[in-house]
């Protein structure tokens, strides 16, 4: 640990800030927490709101694991782990089964999350209406209406222009029949892995200044039609050509010598443990 910060680099008054923004959004599934989102020695947009959280939740004896779109060796990532680690000492690993906090950028983690873990969600735009309402005002009456026409219209409007729902990511979900929650731009693949989690999600927008989250087996629907229900990108016809997965979000990897393009585990962790327990 580096002696001249503060452990985890917040005072901790800032600390616990945050953490009673945590706690009002357990409360509350679902529900934006506006909070003093700090200054960091990084810049907005490169995942500060999930840093601050993750600062102040963790311990000395916590292990932690960041991940960015699936890889532990992004640029984001490793840097994001070298700042945590520099200022608490906590140990860091690749291995989601040996991390208490799990700070992620666009992706949950192929093996399932326990009751003991906590997924940190970084968050570029956390509130689900924007694409339709510009203001913060007449988007906070609508959530307290609980008026999500707005939400519908976007995915209706992708119907009528491409037969389907054709959303990439950050497919909007309701948490516990009240609020409509943004959760964060995961692939629809991820959705699934929200409802009834065993881990408690965490979810921060530090240039937005918003907490929320979704606690611990809680239910969370991805929004749908009945005539156009919620499809993720599973393709069972992918197969991972180093570890052999069908059942894992794929990266299509094209040769650059003009091969076959090839399918691969976006998980990396993921990937390398089955490749390493088919060795053993």
């Amino acid at each position: 640990m580096n002696r001249h910060y503060n452990f985890a680099f917040f005072d901790e008054g800032s600390k616990r800030e945050i953490r009673r923004a945590v706690l009002k959004g357990i409360c509350i599934p679902g529900y934006q927490v506006p909070f003093a989102s700090r200054e960091m020695p990084i810049a907005r947009g490169w995942g500060t709101g999930g840093l601050q959280i993750t600062l102040s939740l963790i311990g000395k004896d916590d292990t932690l694991k960041v991940i960015d779109q699936g890889d532990d060796e992004s640029v984001n990532a490793v840097n994001i782990k070298r700042l945590v680690s520099d200022v608490t000492g906590v140990a860091t690993t690749d291995n989601s089964a040996e991390a208490d906090l799990i700070q992620s950028r666009h992706r949950i983690p192929e093996k399932p999350l326990r009751e003991d873990q906590v997924m940190i969600l970084q968050v570029p735009i956390p509130e689900p209406l924007r694409w339709v309402e510009p203001s913060e005002e007449v988007t906070k009456r609508l959530h307290a209406e609980k008026d999500y026409t707005g939400a519908y219209l976007v995915l209706f409007e992708e119907i009528m222009k491409y037969g389907r729902v054709s959303t990439g990511a950050d497919h909007p979900v309701m948490v516990a029949d009240r609020y409509v929650m943004a959760p964060s731009p995961i692939p629809r693949f991820d959705n699934p892995k929200m409802h009834d989690s065993k881990a408690l999600i965490l979810l921060g927008a530090g240039r937005e200044k918003k907490i929320y989250a979704v606690p611990p087996y809680t239910k969370v629907r991805s929004l749908d039609f009945d005539d156009h229900p919620f499809e993720t990108e599973a393709d069972e016809t992918k197969i991972c050509d180093l570890c052999g997965a069908r059942d894992v979000f794929m990266d299509e990897i094209v040769s650059p010598s003009g091969g076959p393009t090839v399918h691969r585990c976006n998980d990396t962790s993921h990937c390398l443990e089955r490749r390493n327990r088919e060795t053993l």
